[in-house]
């Protein structure tokens, strides 16, 4: 073997405040001869409220209303799934991946691999839960049709966005095109990472092949003793990318008497997947939890087989072929074996590397979506867990309205203990992957088996971390050991997570907004949330790593007002302190010092010197002993902070950039200053941009994640009381009015009071109805 190098009632028609537009076609549907009809009702910035008196006319409707807004997005996705980006767009340009992009060609090929290894179809013959369900099915046809019917009616050469407007790429969808998209965001931070170590195209050499998504996505469920009328809230702050397929749109989706849910939908996905119903509401962070294993084939004879128990078994062989722009085609041959695909890395004549996903052969998640937004109370939401566990990457926090506050890790991790892991260890083929790397030539390394886990080889709900509580649950993508620090959890294998490690600074200062907003000390009124100070303290823009360092770096303002650089320049930072001694620590629009305060953080938690031990800039070490208050303080006397201090200062005096900078000059996302700082700095609603670094313009390049759907739900007994803000806005066709009012209300810390229920769509003045019917 040869192997290669590198996601309500129908009475608004009769409304008069509202306009009405009726859509008829006798058309065939592109997925099945079903009757479809459903009514889209449209307030306030565009928002969809879908409802239909059945799943295939739900979806037809959510399919429908999508494409009028995001089309083009979806469109180009599609050209991705199905493995065609290298004809229409070049097999050198980089695919539309908002989370691992790699070379069309990269991405052509593994996804052709994907389609052709059968996968999708297999599980398409399951019945469920391994298989999807009737009404899942019947949703997804629906979305087919409705978002087909729309293109159909538009036509290609009209379409509003002028991103796809003409053009060859754009055409109708399938069904097997929304199944392939469910299976791909399930396998996310798995193989869909990995798609260069896996192709052996464009394979990186000393970094490792997995780009996880940058750690984002804050979350609270608040529970009876945690809020002052003793109702149940949710803060959801998924921090996912602002462009492409993986932008949230916000949607309710109803079907009177079965289902009623309003919250976040990933593009291309017909289920809400952090939201609320009228009882029950909930939200993600992504878990940092195990999601594959990588295990180390032992050769034999001419690389053709390997050995498992001393047997001798086929290494399996499959030949790609992509289309080129010149219209030639291009082959490729990958390999597999029975733990996944061979990876075209670390492989020597006498040992090659198989990845293991868990989430391989995984469409559960949609299911379990479409369940949790039927539950009527927490015990309901977690039978559909433990019914379908599909959720591949995420942590989830609820909360119902009799208030209790839920948590749990309820996501997919391969079964492998820590004595297996012990036992079966071998050394990782590129460093920097980060996977458990076991032996592959004998099956007692196999994954283990849990008798409550729906398949094979993945830790069941008995075992996976959850906390129950009546005050609140929080995470910010630390592992599950402080949800909350009155109750912290230990105990559970290491591939969900460790314990007992640096909490970190988002995830500390979340906890501690949580604890002032309970005992008062945040100035915001008598203790207890409100889902006004719900909202109040979720913008609250503290930078907590200058609160934790502030009182050292004014010592070395004070003790050192003249520092020499890292080139030997003498800089005089009078100014600079002076600067950063006003700023109130908050990275609002305004917030003179920010800017430079995260100029000189960068470059002290960056590199410093090749060949030696990372510098830690902490004046005081974590100690486990004291998760909540370590690390702090700042190690003014060092070498490395002073230089850092004269290296940021330096920058900004010699490209005449003004020391007061603000986060509204610096940062913007289509034009619109927006305030918010990044993850590293210990910022709760934070800020991204692909390349960090600060032009000499004083600009960063434009934000392209952070804070996406959010979401402040109080369950109460008269019905839910919701405030949203859809940060990227709904649509992202430039010429559409939605396409940025939203994020105008971000940028001035503003959010939209939710419609949920028929009085309050109703009553919205701009209320626009359209019915839509296919058959």
């Amino acid at each position: 073997m040869k192997l290669r190098p590198r996601l309500a009632v129908l009475i608004a028609l009769v409304l008069l405040a509202s306009t009405v537009v009726v859509v008829r076609t006798s058309a065939p549907a592109a997925a099945g001869d079903a009757r479809y009809s459903a009514t889209i009702r449209r307030t306030e910035y565009g928002i969809p409220h879908i409802s239909a008196k059945d799943y295939g006319g739900l979806g037809f409707g959510y399919g429908y209303a999508f494409a009028q807004d995001n089309l083009c997005v979806m469109a180009s996705w599609v050209v991705t799934l199905r493995g065609e980006r290298s004809r229409h767009f070049g097999a050198a340009a980089m695919s539309d991946d908002p989370v691992s992009p790699v070379n069309n060609l990269a991405s052509d090929v593994y996804y052709k691999s994907v389609a052709d290894s059968g996968v999708v179809r297999r599980l398409l013959a399951r019945p469920a839960p391994v298989g999807p369900s009737a009404e899942l099915r019947r949703l997804v046809d629906g979305y087919v049709a409705g978002y087909n019917r729309y293109l159909q009616e538009t036509g290609v050469a009209n379409l509003p966005d002028p991103t796809c407007r003409g053009k060859a790429w754009v055409g109708d969808v399938t069904a097997m095109d929304i199944w392939n998209n469910l299976l791909d965001l399930n396998r996310m931070v798995g193989s869909s990472a990995l798609k260069e170590a896996i192709t052996g195209i464009d394979e990186p050499e000393t970094d490792g092949p997995a780009k996880r998504p940058a750690a984002g996505s804050n979350g609270w469920a608040l529970g009876r003793q945690a809020t002052r009328d003793g109702h149940g809230m949710v803060l959801a702050d998924p921090h996912f990318p602002w462009n492409g397929i993986r932008r949230f749109y916000q949607v309710q989706l109803t079907i009177p008497g079965v289902l009623d849910v309003s919250g976040g939908s990933l593009y291309g996905t017909p289920v809400v997947q952090i939201g609320h119903n009228a009882s029950v509401a909930w939200t993600h962070t992504v878990s940092h939890a195990q999601r594959f294993t990588v295990y180390q084939l032992r050769l034999a004879g001419d690389r053709t087989s390997y050995l498992v128990d001393g047997h001798a078994e086929p290494v399996g062989r499959q030949e790609v072929q992509v289309a080129l722009q010149d219209g030639t085609m291009t082959s490729h041959t990958l390999y597999t074996s029975r733990y996944g695909p061979v990876l075209a890395a670390g492989q020597t004549d006498k040992v090659a590397y198989a990845l293991a996903d868990a989430n391989a052969a995984n469409l559960r998640a949609a299911d379990e979506w479409l369940a949790m937004a039927r539950a009527t109370n927490l015990t309901q939401l977690r039978a559909a867990q433990s019914t379908y566990q599909g959720l591949a990457f995420v942590h989830t926090l609820a909360t119902d309205i009799g208030g209790t506050a839920y948590f749990a890790d309820a996501s997919i991790v391969p079964h492998v203990t820590d004595a297996k892991a012990r036992r079966c260890a071998k050394p990782s083929p590129i460093p920097g992957l980060d996977a458990y790397v076991l032996d592959g030539s004998t099956s007692a390394c196999l994954w283990g088996k849990d008798r409550d886990a729906v398949v094979p080889g993945i830790f069941g709900p008995g075992n996976q971390p959850r906390l129950t509580r009546a005050d609140y649950v929080a995470n910010s993508n630390n592992t599950f050991w402080m949800t909350n620090p009155s109750k912290p959890l230990t105990g559970y294998q290491h591939a969900w997570g460790e314990p007992r490690t640096d909490v970190e600074p988002r995830p500390r200062v979340s906890l501690d907004m949580i604890a002032q907003r309970l005992s008062g000390a945040d100035g915001l009124g008598e203790p207890g949330f409100t889902l006004e100070t719900l909202q109040a303290t979720a913008r609250t823009k503290r930078n907590y790593s200058f609160e934790l360092m502030r009182s050292d770096l004014l010592t070395l303002c004070r003790t050192h007002p003249e520092l020499t650089s890292s080139d030997g320049k003498r800089v005089n930072v009078r100014e600079a302190c002076a600067t950063l001694r006003k700023w109130d620590g908050r990275a609002t629009l305004d917030g003179h010092g920010a800017i430079l305060w995260r100029e000189f953080f960068t470059r002290l938690m960056g590199p410093h010197k090749m060949g030696e031990p990372v510098f830690s800039p902490w004046r005081v070490p974590f100690d486990a002993a004291h998760p909540l208050t370590t690390p702090r303080g700042l190690k003014h006397d060092a070498s490395e902070v002073r230089e850092s201090l004269a290296d940021a200062v330096l920058f900004f005096q010699t490209n005449r950039i003004a020391l007061t900078l603000t986060p509204g000059q610096a940062q913007r996302y289509s034009s619109i200053p927006l305030p918010g700082c990044t993850e590293g700095e210990g910022c709760f609603d934070r800020v991204r941009m692909r390349a960090a670094a600060l032009g000499t313009d004083g600009r960063y390049p434009e934000v392209d994640t952070g804070s996406s759907f959010m979401m402040a739900v109080e369950l109460t007994p008269d019905g839910p009381r919701t405030r949203t803000i859809l940060t990227y806005s709904l649509s992202a066709n430039p010429a559409s009015p939605h396409h940025t009012d939203q994020t105008v209300l971000f940028s001035r810390g503003q959010w939209v009071t939710e419609r949920f229920t028929e009085a309050e769509i109703a009553a919205d003045p701009r209320l626009r109805t359209t019915a839509v019917h296919l058959g």
